[in-house]
């Protein structure tokens, strides 16, 4: 990978991973639907009438937006409002890495590396540990959608790689149309009109500031980034850098919300942080030695 990529991925990790905190704080003052849904309206509004269409079947753009935004954005948020760390959210989220090496072997298939295999079994123990240590807050049903949304984020991964989309900030604006009224109506069913009442009388200045990081950091750089990267190399390649999100995460969870790390969770950590390693790693096969040509056999 070129410096310049690497340099972005590690860039849109980052967001990603102070994205969770983040919307923590946002969560305090809103419904996690709502604050999906206005996330993506913004996302997609004004925009739509500035920026062409990008030349890739509607589908692909339904097909995206819904994912990305419904199933996979909306469960993050529920996940965190149902007690679920900021921190393990971002690590439940590197689920995502597995599945999305899985498609890629399955769909496209990619051949996975020494390194990567490894990487993965290592994440996965740093992942378990990570769980395991994690505060006892959470709920069955949180991590249960923290796991459908890295998954969904693994479909969305594969979408991305069959539309062969080039526009890449164009797919992400017209994609984020379609989130917002199934997650309205969700909101509607779910709760009636008090979280749009709530919305107008308590809205906070975290609300607006969580909203606006949302919308055009964590939405509009990061998709843009990571699609651009899933566009310039194979999906297996590029998912294990997914995995510098929780330790992100975990450290904006500590600088905003206060959040400890004990020893078991940083040991955890630093598997994981081994697991990128080794999953980045060419490992390549020795070559055989060249046969040493006796100069006297030819006099």
């Amino acid at each position: 990978m070129q410096n310049k990529h690497l340099a972005l991925a590690v860039l849109v990790t980052a967001v990603w991973g102070l994205n969770f905190p983040i919307t923590k704080l946002g969560l305090v003052g809103i419904d996690p639907l709502l604050l999906t849904a206005l996330r993506f309206t913004l996302a997609a509004l004004p925009w739509v009438f500035f920026v062409r269409r990008p030349a890739v079947a509607m589908k692909w753009l339904v097909a995206y937006g819904l994912i990305f935004g419904v199933a996979m954005w909306a469960l993050i948020n529920l996940g965190i409002e149902l007690g679920v760390p900021p921190g393990t959210a971002a690590l439940l989220i590197q689920f995502s890495a597995f599945f999305t090496l899985g498609w890629g072997v399955l769909l496209f298939r990619e051949q996975l590396s020494v390194g990567q295999i490894l990487g993965v079994g290592l994440a996965a123990v740093g992942l378990i540990g990570i769980i395991a240590s994690s505060p006892g807050e959470a709920t069955t049903l949180g991590y249960g959608l923290l796991l459908v949304s890295a998954f969904s984020w693994s479909v969305g991964n594969v979408i991305i790689k069959q539309s062969k989309v080039r526009e890449m900030f164009a797919f992400v604006v017209w994609a984020s149309l379609f989130p917002p009224l199934p997650l309205l109506l969700l909101t509607w069913l779910a709760h009636g009109a008090a979280p749009f009442t709530a919305l107008v009388t308590h809205v906070q200045w975290p609300t607006v500031f969580s909203l606006l990081f949302q919308v055009y950091a964590a939405t509009h750089f990061c998709y843009w980034g990571w699609n651009l990267l899933l566009r310039e190399y194979p999906v297996s390649k590029v998912a294990p850098l997914s995995l510098l999100i929780p330790v992100f995460g975990v450290t904006g969870s500590m600088l905003l919300l206060g959040h400890r790390v004990d020893i078991s969770e940083g040991i955890s950590i630093a598997l994981i942080l081994s697991a990128l390693a080794v999953g980045l790693v060419k490992w390549r096969r020795p070559s055989p030695p060249t046969p040493r040509v006796d100069p006297e056999i030819h006099r």
